[in-house]
């Protein structure tokens, strides 16, 4: 009789133990799902570490057109961050996109005290991110400028006439999809797109023009699609300080106000799923594997999401690059 009380008592017991660890287990599940979710869901984090803090926004590699980046700063208008620093490192991108991310920082500076860093490069649509600002902060070796508009695309007509292949048509007009890649491009065409770019430039320009209060002489200086580094930006009113992030807070304290002695805490913008480092070493170690070297390179030095960025963009672009080099 006391044999079976003492099974039921250490069944009892393990059945115990057993509900313990579950519930443990099931806490830590919840509380990984939870982290996930907090990483993953863009701005998120940056929600709550900006709370009663200068808000610290990165704005790096090709700049497109992103809602969920827009949806963000506008979470952030609304956030409990006393100002917004903005860190920019970015070639450019797309005009539609450089756009799309000036209008949403100037309707964030409408709300917040912001500053512009320039960390490394704020060229062509990074440096109309920039001018979203009313003060720009640069390293002396810095890189910004290149105001200019580029509309590009492969023509492979001579690749198609050496393999034997003929590209048919029909379409509604001339420059219907034109042009196409595929053959010659037209006077017609080639006198359209030549439109839309200096279409873009003029507003280009003369949002430089407007937002850095320049005349007409100083804004032909700098709008040849030049870059500058922040020594020569300084004078040409491409930029208004030399400095970095100390700089910055220094100067929303006594210019603006901002209470003095605030922590600067990271506001995630979108962290993407494809730049994770060790997707990118291990899609890297792939195409190395392969003998796809340059492209390994790529992947590398800006993640899988910006590799593949760099080739699906299309449209007019605002895309500062310099020539590579082995």
């Amino acid at each position: 009789m006391s044999l079976d009380s003492d099974i039921i008592v250490d069944r009892r017991r393990i059945r115990r133990k057993l509900t313990f660890w579950r519930v443990v287990a099931a806490l830590i599940a919840i509380a990984a799902i939870a982290s996930f979710a907090l990483i993953a869901t863009p701005g998120a984090r940056g929600t709550f570490a900006s709370a009663g803090s200068i808000a610290r926004v990165q704005i790096e590699g090709l700049i497109r057109s992103d809602s969920d980046r827009t949806q963000a700063l506008e979470r952030l208008e609304n956030s409990q961050a006393a100002a917004v620093i903005v860190h920019i490192n970015s070639p450019g991108g797309t005009t539609a996109g450089s756009e799309q991310l000036y209008d949403s920082l100037v309707r964030l500076k409408a709300k917040k005290p912001l500053v512009v860093v320039v960390e490394g490069l704020a060229a062509s649509g990074g440096y109309i991110t920039a001018i979203a600002s009313d003060h720009i902060i640069a390293q002396q070796s810095s890189l910004v400028g290149s105001i200019g508009v580029l509309f590009q695309y492969p023509n492979v007509t001579e690749l198609l006439k050496t393999i034997g292949v003929k590209v048919e048509e029909v379409k509604s007009s001339p420059l219907k999809a034109a042009p196409n890649g595929y053959e010659p491009t037209s006077p017609e065409a080639r006198a359209a797109l030549d439109a839309l770019v200096k279409d873009s430039y003029a507003w280009f320009k003369g949002l430089v023009k407007e937002r850095r209060g320049m005349d007409d002489a100083q804004l032909e200086k700098v709008a040849d699609g030049r870059v500058f580094t922040g020594r020569q930006a300084i004078d040409l009113k491409l930029i208004d300080q030399i400095g970095d992030e100390k700089a910055a807070v220094t100067w929303l304290v006594e210019q603006k106000g901002v209470k003095k002695g605030l922590p600067v805490r990271d506001y995630k913008l979108q962290p993407r799923f494809g730049d994770l480092p060790f997707l990118k070493t291990a899609a890297a170690v792939t195409l190395e594997a392969l003998g796809l070297g340059s492209i390994a390179h790529q992947i590398g030095q800006t993640g899988v999401a910006q590799a593949v960025d760099r080739l699906g963009m299309d449209g007019m672009l605002a895309l500062w690059q310099p020539a590579a080099s082995n």
